[in-house]
């Protein structure tokens, strides 16, 4: 069954998580993604481990966790663009592309003649994403961009962490993955423009940009208001009790978003008084007394287990869960029946199954195909120069020889 990518190639020019990811999702969705990799050194992620994928006899490959995350289903070239028989190669694969993605500091491309530029007039169909730091204008613009400095700088980290606490980044790189997510979605509205009209073009996506858009119902709240939310922990800026509470033997989550959730609450734990409580009755009465209320709350919490009310809170629709690592996040049986890993088969482990993180999308009629593994540095040079450019096994012998792949 086609994919709803299937015909849409994309020649990836990018490296660490924001490009990659994007193509990779790109690739879930039936893209042929050719990833370009620079030969002998490859994607920078590949160095960053341990942990690293492990052979049929257990030892350390060469494939890091960090790269394996964010390159499935791709091809990997491998091609030297600083050389001239390289850019050829380039642009003569860009030719049979309908998407470019890079993530190289503003100009570095165009000093090669692989700018958006340099490459419009000559494939005007071509739709060209660009994702860096700050964006291709602005004062910031030839700033490299990292995304733990984005976090710091786009507001995020100023607004997460304890009250008393230092300011604090998300473990994951968040700023990176959204801004992927943002790019991908970019890509495919250009794409439909594209066939509507014929005219390709260029998208300046930007990890700051990204940043602030997320900063969402926050930004916007110190928009409308004028102050400057507070960092809470675990609590939650505008809804109250919405927090990690302790109990008996562990922790849980209560998401309590309504007053009659909060009632319900209250009629469990055995205190209707509280949900009377006029300081307690509406949310934004618990907002104004939250330092009066979570105190008691807390003092409930703790007299049973953290089963005790997960079981009893469910079964009455209050929302409330369990804090999993990441062992009970793969174990538990939703996340399991919902198939969220795929093992791969992978060369570097002797073909033995790589264990990756699925798509989280259902479609109902053209669902993710996984036939992919992510690449070894340029596992597929010779079959991508076959087979699009027709190049012979002296050709590509001698571009191999003379450093352009």
């Amino acid at each position: 069954m086609p994919s709803p990518l299937t015909g849409i190639r994309v020649f990836d020019m990018s490296r660490v998580l924001a490009g990659p990811s994007c193509a990779q999702l790109l690739g879930d969705l039936g893209a042929d993604v050719i990833k370009v990799e620079r030969p002998g050194e490859g994607d920078d992620t590949r160095k960053w481990g341990p942990p690293y994928l492990k052979d049929a006899e257990g030892r350390d490959t060469t494939e890091s966790a960090y790269y394996l995350s964010a390159n499935r289903a791709k091809r990997s070239l491998t091609l030297d663009f600083t050389k001239s028989a390289g850019r050829d190669l380039a642009r003569r694969l860009i030719e049979r592309s309908d998407v470019l993605i890079e993530n190289y500091k503003v100009g570095t491309l165009g000093k090669y003649g692989l700018g958006y530029p340099d490459l419009r007039a000559e494939f005007p169909r071509l739709v060209y994403c660009s994702i860096t730091g700050f964006g291709q204008t602005g004062p910031y613009a030839p700033r490299a961009g990292y995304d733990y400095l984005i976090q710091a700088m786009g507001g995020i980290m100023s607004v997460t962490g304890e009250p008393a606490g230092e300011p604090m980044k998300v473990a994951v790189a968040i700023a990176d993955l959204m801004t992927g997510m943002y790019s991908t979605v970019a890509i495919l509205a250009a794409l439909r423009h594209r066939d509507a009209t014929g005219q390709g073009q260029h998208i300046d996506m930007a990890l700051l940009d990204t940043q602030v858009a997320w900063l969402a119902n926050l930004g916007q709240g110190y928009l409308t208001s004028g102050d400057l939310p507070a960092r809470l922990g675990n609590a939650h800026a505008t809804v109250v009790p919405y927090q990690v509470f302790k109990t008996a033997d562990s922790h849980i989550v209560l998401a309590i978003g309504n007053d009659a959730q909060f009632r319900k609450f209250c009629e469990f734990a055995g205190a209707p008084g509280l949900a009377n409580d006029p300081r307690f009755a509406t949310n934004p009465a618990r907002i104004r007394n939250r330092a009066e209320l979570v105190p008691d709350m807390s003092a409930l919490l703790t007299r049973q287990t953290s089963a005790y009310w997960i079981g009893g809170l469910e079964r009455i629709g209050v929302p409330c869960g369990p804090i999993n690592d990441l062992a009970e996040v793969f174990a538990d049986p939703h996340v399991r029946a919902r198939g969220m890993t795929v093992a791969l088969p992978h060369p570097a482990a002797g073909g033995q199954p790589a264990p990756l993180i699925a798509n989280p999308i259902k479609f109902s009629e053209t669902p993710i195909s996984y036939d992919r593994a992510p690449p070894t540095i340029g596992q597929h040079t010779d079959e991508i120069l076959k087979e699009l450019l027709d190049l012979s096994a002296d050709e590509i012998g001698r571009l191999r020889g003379d450093g352009a792949i």
